[in-house]
């Protein structure tokens, strides 16, 4: 047996006044939580399914100076797997159903309805109405675009409130929104499909199938779904899609929701996401797929996180967040001239060192909509932690 830990959530935290680790799902196939001792955590990166039980011991002792019985593994291992915490055949089967499960619903519900905002939709109502500007800006059917944040409510109301206010007359007017969601999970996917409809507390958006499977045809089913599963526990596009919702008077419309995975194979390699065949067949699919229908192309995509949080060697203060406000401030000039090539160059030219995690949906929004351009509406940045080390960026574009 070569145990190999999938792609999970592990935070520290204190147990009886001892630092442990703590392991999470961020699918959510499963709920149980493991907490690791700390002198026990340099085994979890040995389960990388390149060494057998024996060599993990050996390894351990070796790299952290910690001895373990082979029973002991064992039972450790055991434990792991329960919790369906290994990638193997047990992780798969247990995949397979949720998936299924998740299929085979009338609708994905909103999973922070009650806890990331009101589950009710007249105070849901009220509480985005009450972060708009009193002062509606002009009406603007003509905007093709928007970058809007995917920041928790509470942090990024302000801004959340002006970008979908000066959206609000092209939302109603649109047929089909496009809504391009950052896959904070995707490692592999830079293009994850799903043909399940997306509820909010004010109703249900129904998939447009015939543009889903339009795309899926041209990428190859395989492609399109392989992090399907995601879209029931990723929050970008539903942080959008209640705003949207919103500012449509509780009218759906069709829609089409896409999670973008991570673009590190080409910030740190030699290619750039033109050259990719999946991303640049789907989006010319999707191009074709929508011809002559009035549609709105969303990013949900917050830019920098910096400091400590995640996982920056020094804290993010003052001068990090002026220097940070310079530099978000090149990104948001590239994608509010349509500059898709741009706004990856500047990231990848820095290393992405400041987490941009709207990078993809951003850049496959403006790959849609090209030619385009567009003006920023709000910018703001928020506290990540609370001791102040850490910031999040954000900002909200309408493109025309």
């Amino acid at each position: 047996m070569r145990p190999k830990l999938r792609p999970i959530q592990q935070q520290w935290a204190e147990q009886n006044g001892k630092p442990v680790l703590v392991l999470r799902d961020p699918l959510g196939v499963t709920d149980k939580v493991l907490a690791v001792p700390q002198p026990l955590a340099p085994l979890l990166a040995l389960c990388d399914g390149s060494r057998d039980e024996g060599a993990i011991l050996a390894a351990l002792q070796i790299r952290a100076g910690v001895r373990l019985s082979p029973q002991s593994l064992s039972d450790i291992l055991c434990q792991l797997d329960n919790a369906l915490l290994l990638d193997n055949e047990r992780f798969a089967a247990a995949c397979k159903a949720a998936l299924e499960a998740y299929r085979s619903a009338p609708f994905r519900p909103p999973c922070l309805a009650g806890a990331g905002y009101p589950d009710s939709p007249e105070i849901l109502a009220a509480t985005l109405q009450g972060q708009m500007p009193a002062a509606p800006p002009s009406p603007a059917p003509a905007i093709r675009g928007v970058i809007s944040p995917h920041i928790d409510y509470s942090r990024g109301g302000v801004v959340y409130g002006q970008v979908w206010a000066a959206a609000a007359e092209a939302a109603r007017q649109a047929d089909v929104v496009v809504l391009f969601g950052t896959d904070h999970q995707g490692d592999f996917s830079p293009f994850t499909l799903t043909r399940q409809n997306y509820a909010t507390p004010f109703g249900t958006f129904p998939t447009d199938r015939e543009v889903v499977d339009a795309v899926a045809a041209a990428v190859g089913e395989e492609a399109a779904f392989f992090d399907e599963l995601h879209h029931r526990q990723e929050h970008s596009i539903e942080l959008a899609l209640v705003w949207l919702h919103h500012v449509r008077g509780g009218a759906p419309c069709a829609l089409v929701p896409i999670l973008c995975g991570s673009f590190e194979a080409f910030v740190t390699g030699e290619t750039d996401p033109r050259q990719d065949a999946t991303i640049m067949v789907g989006i010319d699919a999707l191009r074709q797929a929508l011809v002559g229908r009035r549609v709105l192309a969303v990013a949900a995509a917050d830019l920098a996180h910096t400091g400590l949080a995640f996982g920056d060697p020094l804290p993010a203060g003052f001068v990090q967040r002026v220097l940070g406000k310079k530099a978000d401030q090149e990104l948001i000039q590239a994608a509010c001239a349509g500059d898709a090539d741009g706004f990856f160059g500047l990231i990848r030219a820095e290393g992405d060192r400041r987490h941009i995690c709207g990078l993809p949906p951003i850049y496959m929004m403006l790959r849609l909509l090209e030619p385009v351009a567009g003006r920023l509406i709000a910018y703001d940045q928020a506290q990540a932690d609370t001791q102040g080390t850490s910031f999040v960026s954000f900002c909200g574009v309408v493109l025309e």
